[in-house]
């Protein structure tokens, strides 16, 4: 029996991606011991097994798309129940990859793509990882910002991340947007290359979060803080350059990742290649810590969720952006994690930035940032 094994166990899903890096290093540094719970890390096919478990109490919490959880707690994403992120995970680090077919003819970028989609005489089909989640989301954003309606234009599918690639080489797909590392296994098997990084699209985004259950955070609060400190401190350490090191060692293992170790180090350590020659270190890598600015559930961040899922026409009407998002992110118990463990905490729950299209968030007139886009889902809201 497990010296260990008197603590409280924490259940707690990922899917094989670089960005779960925060909860395997917890575990593998021993962070949750030392504050009082044993996470046990439980590895999910997709998205939708992640939401599934979720709902039906399997695990307690999870390595999970923001736009997910807010999907779930609007009754847009899956049944609807009552969702909490307890902090966020990570920044930046996804990429639309598209087909090395379309390399070939010339198309490298956003406007290529637009004029040739155009003139093509098939339906061309772009994979994203879950209808309401982030990449499904920085998808229709790069494509919209570039002319192409991610409905009307293309087939718009859900392909579980580990199958992008493979899916790419064969031909099912002209391109996708999911996280590290498939992506660059896509480069690797000269299957695609990088059109554009997802912080190409969000300098700084949010990106995954560490999610739970409402009846988790307030029925057993003591865990889910101490759930959250474990998380901060394994952040914190993946903000050195031998915590990159260490985790995309454990990373690249089969009970997690199951890759080559080289096909999650480069762009951990922000190096990227695009797969037709262009190589640069990218100043919005992913990041996981930043002295508490990443793992911080900003409101605005949850909000600007809630606006791309009316843009797009999964919201009928406009939500009180702002009372779903203090009723989601749990900054009570965030700030009570930071506070034992010294973590600054921002002074402001909100935060302002500028898209790849010049519009500018700050979750100060949601529903106007909302309505504001040429390109939307208004059409089938207005058919509905």
């Amino acid at each position: 029996m497990s010296q260990h094994s008197a603590l409280p166990r924490v259940r707690v899903g990922f899917i094989p991606l670089t960005d779960c890096a925060p909860l395997v290093m917890a575990v593998a540094k021993g962070y949750d011991r030392r504050h009082g719970i044993e996470i046990v890390l439980s590895r999910e096919p997709s998205w939708a097994a992640i939401r599934d478990k979720l709902l039906t109490g399997q695990l307690d919490a999870a390595h999970a798309l923001y736009g997910l959880v807010y999907g779930v707690q609007m009754g847009i994403g899956g049944p609807r129940q009552d969702m909490a992120v307890l902090m966020t995970l990570n920044r930046n680090g996804q990429a639309i990859t598209l087909s090395r077919r379309l390399a070939d003819i010339g198309v490298s970028d956003g406007p290529a793509l637009a004029r040739h989609l155009r003139a093509a005489p098939r339906r061309h089909t772009f994979a994203q990882t879950f209808p309401t989640g982030t990449h499904a989301l920085w998808l229709n954003y790069w494509l919209a910002s570039h002319g192409i309606h991610p409905f009307q234009d293309i087939n718009n599918v859900v392909v579980p991340p580990p199958q992008m690639a493979g899916h790419l080489a064969v031909g099912n797909l002209d391109g996708f947007c999911a996280g590290e590392p498939w992506n660059t296994l896509a480069i690797k098997e000269r299957a695609g290359f990088t059109a554009a990084t997802s912080q190409d699209i969000w300098p700084d985004h949010p990106e995954k979060v560490l999610a739970c259950g409402r009846a988790f955070a307030e029925g057993r609060p003591d865990q889910a803080r101490a759930l959250v400190m474990a998380v901060l401190e394994a952040a914190r350490h993946l903000d050195t350059p031998q915590g990159r090191s260490e985790a995309a060692t454990l990373l690249a293992g089969p009970d997690f990742v199951n890759v080559p170790v080289d096909l999650i180090e480069g762009r951990l350590h922000g190096q990227y290649l695009d797969g037709l020659g262009r190589a640069w270190q990218d100043a919005h890598a992913m990041h996981f810590f930043d002295d508490g600015q990443v793992t911080f559930p900003w409101l605005s961040d949850g909000m600007w969720f809630l606006t791309q899922h009316y843009r797009w026409g999964m919201l009928a009407h406009h939500p009180d952006y702002l009372d779903v998002a203090r009723q989601v992110n749990r900054i009570d118990l965030y700030r009570e994690a930071a506070a034992q463990l010294g973590v600054a905490v921002p002074e402001s729950e909100m935060r302002s930035a500028t898209l790849m299209d010049g519009r500018r968030w700050d979750g100060k007139d949601p529903a106007a940032y909302a309505e504001g886009f040429p390109l939307s889902g208004s059409a089938y809201r207005q058919a509905a």
